[in-house]
């Protein structure tokens, strides 16, 4: 992105304006190029994750950004001792312990501990779908329900590394390379092992920010907290009701 800044020196106002510029630039890690002897103009300089190519306009945030990839979480609970990649994810995580929240609904009274979870929620009184497919005009509450709805106009499955595609192709030829030493049941994937060793172990790292209750799976966490927000993103065709989990028999999904 650029900004053009035009600066007439002869003007005390303007020159503290250029202090102001120079100042944002520094504060904000910006480039300045000089074009003409009384015109500016500012570019921000980008600094991206050399592992999945996600860009920043500060260092900052992508220092905060690496530790996903270096799995570095050095903010620990007292509480549990889970830990967390920013300190803001462990203050909000904190919040099941102290039982606060916060975030309270005018409609209802129920009240949340994080204001993005109040907003979905606002949802369920005012009927606000704001995310739409371009394709056949579907709403939906939420983004991620959007792009999984999106897949069916494209069909989409691509794989972005060799790696996933060789995963993939064990739907086909049935090769289940990793056993449990437990049960000696076999599986497709690692992280599929690693979900079922936790029928053994007893953890459940998925933990809801409303109640506290754990879950084995995040999908398992994802359809508990519709408890708490109301959402209801599976549609009946032939009558029009929605439920807040899927039924096969007689409900689809969009």
């Amino acid at each position: 992105a650029q900004y053009p800044e035009h600066c007439h020196r002869s003007d005390q106002s303007d020159t503290e304006s250029e202090k102001m510029l120079e100042k944002h630039a520094v504060e904000n890690n910006l480039k300045e190029k000089n074009l003409e002897e009384n015109t500016r103009i500012i570019t921000v300089e980008k600094h991206c994750c050399k592992e999945c190519r996600k860009c920043f306009t500060n260092p900052k945030s992508l220092r905060h950004h690496m530790k996903i990839h270096k799995e570095e979480k050095p903010f620990s609970c007292e509480e549990c001792g889970r830990s967390f990649t920013v300190k803001s994810s462990l203050n909000q995580h904190k919040q099941i312990h102290t039982g606060e929240k916060p975030f309270s609904c005018e409609e209802c009274g129920r009240s949340f501990t994080q204001n993005s979870t109040l907003t979905k929620h606002k949802r369920v009184h005012t009927g606000e779908k704001p995310f739409s497919c371009e394709e056949c005009g579907r709403s939906f509450t939420e983004k991620s329900n959007l792009t999984r709805h999106k897949r069916i106009h494209t069909g989409e499955k691509r794989f972005s590394e060799r790696s996933s595609l060789t995963k993939h192709k064990r739907v086909h030829t049935g090769e289940k390379p990793f056993f449990c030493e437990k049960c000696g049941k076999s599986f497709p994937l690692r992280r599929t092992l690693d979900v079922h060793m936790r029928i053994h172990t007893g953890e459940k790292p998925f933990l809801c920010e409303e109640c506290g209750k754990g879950f084995t799976e995040k999908g398992e966490l994802t359809k508990h907290k519709r408890v708490h927000t109301g959402e209801k993103p599976f549609f009946c065709e032939i009558c029009g009701k929605t439920v807040t989990l899927f039924s096969s028999n007689y409900l689809e999904k969009w």
